[in-house]
């Protein structure tokens, strides 16, 4: 059956070397590509000549590129207090200050207008033990990331994400609240809301602005403790099926991004997202 819902990945969740990512890829049915780390670096390290390669290969698969996964407000932000302890910070061959956040943002809109791609994945500061204390600081950054990308015909996805202020819905659906500007979207991740100790499916995602959701990262896991135990997409603690005929009910468009986490069988991280792959297009048709 195809899938009721377009489906992606991040490409190096299948490989670092991206004409190895996209075989299994194309396999599987994905037509989209978010692209994070490419050549084995950040894709804000790129050189131009390195982008123009992967826009290539990505082009001859017939993909489009849906979004670039930015570190933008990946760091800590400044008077924002102690930073919270529990959560691994992922940094993806990308670690930046907020003394670098003007230039990573210049160049994240170069980049994406380089590859066609109209969403810039985004944080919300690395997390501290007092999120609240973040909480205007936050709202600055997004308000004026939201104004810039308008100007360029861009969308600022923020991503909830555990290790960051903003992680669960509840803090997402706050945040949304007070900077409705329409260049400011939402990158829903159910398994980071759980991470960060909410229910996603149904709770979290009944906190949420729908026509605000541009983009949807899908992996799977359970908790032991505060620390999540990943696995195959749809065999955990997230109702991947009730979230994504949820998604379809209420109109939702775009695409489900793979971001597969998992370390999969005996280590294998490509066999763990083609299993993922296979799993998250099932999901989708049913």
């Amino acid at each position: 059956m195809n899938p009721k819902l377009r489906i992606a990945a991040i490409t190096d969740e299948f490989s670092p070397d991206l004409s190895v990512a996209l075989e299994p890829m194309a396999a599987i049915g994905m037509t989209g590509a978010e692209l994070r780390v490419v050549f084995g670096k950040n894709i804000m390290n790129l050189t131009p000549e390195e982008l123009d390669l992967a826009k290539t290969l990505i082009d001859a698969k017939g993909m489009e590129v849906i979004a670039i996964a930015s570190p933008l407000l990946k760091c800590v932000l400044p008077g924002g207090g102690e930073v919270d302890s529990r959560f691994q910070h992922d940094i993806f061959a990308s670690k930046h200050t907020f003394e670098d956040q003007p230039r990573l943002t210049d160049h994240a809109f170069v980049v994406a207008k380089k590859m066609g791609a109209r969403v810039i994945r985004v944080f919300s500061y690395w997390r501290t033990v007092d999120p609240e204390k973040c909480f205007d600081g936050i709202v600055k950054a997004l308000s004026n990331l939201a104004e810039a990308a308008a100007k360029e015909d861009l969308i600022i996805g923020l991503e909830n994400e555990h290790a960051c202020n903003i992680g669960t819905a509840a803090e997402t659906a706050r945040i949304l609240d007070v900077v409705k500007h329409p260049n400011l979207k939402l990158v829903w991740d159910p398994a980071n809301a759980l991470v960060g100790g909410e229910t996603p499916f149904p709770y979290g995602y009944g906190l949420l602005p729908k026509d605000r959701i541009v983009h949807v990262h899908a992996k799977d896991c359970h908790m032991e403790g505060h620390t999540p135990i990943w696995g195959p997409l749809g065999t955990r603690s997230v109702d991947w099926k009730g979230q994504i005929t949820a998604l379809l009910a209420d109109g939702y468009s775009g695409y489900l991004s793979l971001e597969t986490h998992w370390p999969g069988p005996n280590g294998s991280k490509l066999e763990g997202s083609v299993i993922c792959g296979w799993n998250l297009r099932g999901l989708a048709a049913a």
